[in-house]
C-alpha cells in the first residue's frame, strides 16, 4: 500500500500496546501516590531499573525484528519462523541473567538514589520481586518483537491488552486487598506483586497463542532451543543495541542522582520538611516523566512501523521504499509531538494534581512538566529515526549518538541549570531537551546520507 498508509496501518495497533502499557504504569504511580511520597520515589526508581531491563533485553528483540523482517520480505517464511522460535529460548535466558544480577545489586540502586528507612526497604523489596517477573517479560519482548518482523503488529496489541488490564486489576487487589476471598491489603508491596502475576500470564499466553498456529509464526518445541548461527546474528545486531540502553539508562542513572539532591523550588516551599533528603523533589521528577510518557507512545510505534517496513523493504529489494519510510514516519509522529506539548503548557496543574496528593509534590512538578513540554517533537525523532536505523540492522550508530548526546550534553546542561544556575527541576531539564534535539537532528541525518542500507544482517 502506499507508504503514508503503511506506517500508519503498522502503527495504530502498537500505538494501542503503549496506550495500555502507558495506562498500567500511570496507574501504578497514581496507586503510590495515594500511599506517600516515599511509595512513589519507590515505584520510580522501580520504573527505572524495569526500563533498564528492557532496554538490555533489546540484545534479542532488536536482532530478532531486524533479522525476522529481512526473511519475510524476502519471502522465507520457514527461516523466519525458525529464528522467531530460537530467540523466544535466548529471551528466556536474557531473563534468567538480569535476575541474578538484580537481586544483590537492588540495594545500591536504591542507596544510589539516596533512598533511606521506609523507602529504601519498599524499593529493595520491589526491584527483587519485579526481576522474578522481567525473566518472563524478556521472553515475551522476543516474541512480539519477532511477530513485528513478520508484519503482525495485532497479536502484541491482543495480548498486551489483556496483560496490561490484568496488572492494573492485580495491583489494586493486592494494595487494598479482597475480603472475599481473603486476600490481605499488601499496601505498596501490592503493587509489583499485580505486576509478576500479569507478566506471568502474558509469557504463558504468547506461547499458547504461538502453539495454537492461529498467527504468522508458529511455536515449534524442537526450534526453541538457540544455536550458535541465531545467536551470533541476533547477538551482531542487538549488542550493540543493548549497550546502548545500558550506557543511556546510566546516564539516566546520574541524572536521576543529580535531581535526586536538588532543592526545592519557591513555589513547593524551600526548606519544608519534606526536602530534607529530597524526596519531593524526585517524586515530583517521577510524576513528570511518567505523565512525559505520553510521549514516548507513538513514538515508540511509529518507529515500530518504521523498522518493520524497513526491513521487509530490503529484504525485498525496495531500496528507495526502505529510505523514505523514516522521514514519512517521524514526519507524522512530529505532529502528535507538538499536541502532547500544548497539553503540557495548558494543563500542567490539573495534570499534576490528579497524579499526586501531596501540594508540595504538585507544586514542584507543574513547573517541571512545562518545561518538558519544550522536550517533546526533538523526542519523537530521536525515537522513531533511531528505531527504523535498528530496523535496518544498524544499532553501531544510535551507539554514539547515545554517547554524545547523554555525556556531552544531557548530564553538563542538567548540572549548569539544576545546579549551577538554581533553577531546581525545570533547570535540569535543559540537558533533557539538549540531548533529545541532538539526537533527532543526528539521527535524521544519517538516516538521509549513512549507507545504512548496505547492512547485511
Amino acid at each position: 500500500m502506499p507508504l503514508h498508509a503503511a506506517v500508519l496501518t503498522l502503527a495504530w495497533p502498537v500505538l494501542g500496546e503503549q496506550i495500555l502499557g502507558f495506562g498500567v504504569g500511570l496507574f501504578d504511580t497514581w496507586l503510590s501516590g495515594r500511599i506517600s511520597s516515599g511509595a512513589t520515589a519507590a515505584v520510580g526508581l522501580a520504573a527505572y531499573v524495569a526500563w533498564l531491563a528492557t532496554m538490555l533485553f533489546g540484545v534479542v528483540s532488536v536482532g530478532a525484528t531486524a533479522i525476522v523482517a529481512r526473511h519475510w520480505g524476502a519471502g522465507e517464511t520457514a527461516r523466519a519462523n525458525a529464528v522467531a522460535n530460537r530467540v523466544l529460548g535466548l529471551g528466556l535466558i536474557a531473563g534468567g541473567l538480569y535476575y541474578a544480577l538484580i537481586w544483590p545489586l537492588a540495594p545500591y540502586f536504591a542507596a544510589g538514589l539516596r533512598l533511606e528507612g521506609e523507602t529504601f526497604d519498599i524499593a529493595v523489596r520491589y526491584l527483587r520481586i519485579d526481576g522474578l517477573g522481567q525473566v518472563i517479560t524478556a521472553m515475551s519482548l522476543a516474541g512480539f518483537a519477532a511477530l513485528r518482523g513478520a508484519g503482525d503488529m495485532t497479536t502484541p496489541l491482543i495480548l498486551g491488552a489483556g496483560m496490561n488490564l490484568l496488572n492494573a486489576a492485580a495491583s489494586w487487589a493486592f494494595v487494598y486487598g479482597v475480603e472475599a476471598i481473603g486476600l490481605p491489603a499488601c499496601g505498596a508491596n501490592g503493587i509489583v506483586y499485580g505486576t509478576v502475576a500479569a507478566r506471568t500470564f502474558g509469557g504463558l499466553a504468547l506461547l499458547a497463542t504461538l502453539a495454537s498456529g492461529s498467527t504468522r509464526l508458529r511455536l515449534l518445541a524442537a526450534e526453541l532451543l538457540p544455536d550458535r548461527a541465531t545467536t551470533a546474528r541476533v547477538l551482531k545486531i542487538g549488542l550493540p543495541a543493548a549497550v546502548d540502553g545500558a550506557i543511556r539508562w546510566a546516564g539516566h542513572f546520574v541524572f536521576l542522582a543529580l535531581i535526586a539532591g536538588l532543592p526545592l523550588t519557591a513555589a513547593a516551599g524551600v526548606g519544608s520538611a519534606a526536602d530534607d533528603d529530597g524526596e519531593t523533589t524526585f517524586a515530583a521528577h517521577i510524576v513528570a516523566v511518567r505523565l512525559e510518557a505520553i510521549t514516548y507512545l507513538p513514538s515508540v510505534a511509529w518507529g515500530a512501523a518504521a523498522a518493520t517496513i524497513v526491513g521487509q523493504s530490503l529484504g525485498a529489494k525496495r531500496l528507495r521504499r526502505a529510505k523514505a519510510v523514516g522521514h514519512v514516519a517521524a514526519g507524522q509522529c512530529a505532529a502528535l509531538g507538538a499536541l502532547i506539548s500544548a497539553l503540557f503548557l495548558l494543563a500542567a496543574e490539573p495534570l499534576v494534581g490528579f497524579m499526586h496528593l501531596d501540594p508540595a509534590v504538585r507544586a514542584e512538578a507543574a513547573p517541571a512538566l512545562r518545561a518538558l513540554a519544550l522536550c517533546q517533537i526533538p523526542l519523537t525523532g530521536s525515537i522513531v529515526y533511531v528505531t527504523a536505523l535498528r530496523g535496518a540492522g544498524e544499532t553501531r550508530v544510535p551507539l554514539l549518538l547515545t554517547l554524545a548526546g547523554m555525556y556531552g550534553l544531557r548530564l553538563p546542561l542538567a548540572w549548569v541549570g539544576g545546579v549551577w544556575l538554581g533553577w531546581g527541576l525545570p533547570g535540569a531539564y535543559l540537558g533533557m531537551f539538549g540531548d533529545v534535539a541532538f539526537r533527532a537532528t543526528a539521527g535524521g541525518i544519517w538516516y538521509r546520507v549513512g549507507g545504512w542500507w548496505r547492512k547485511e544482517v
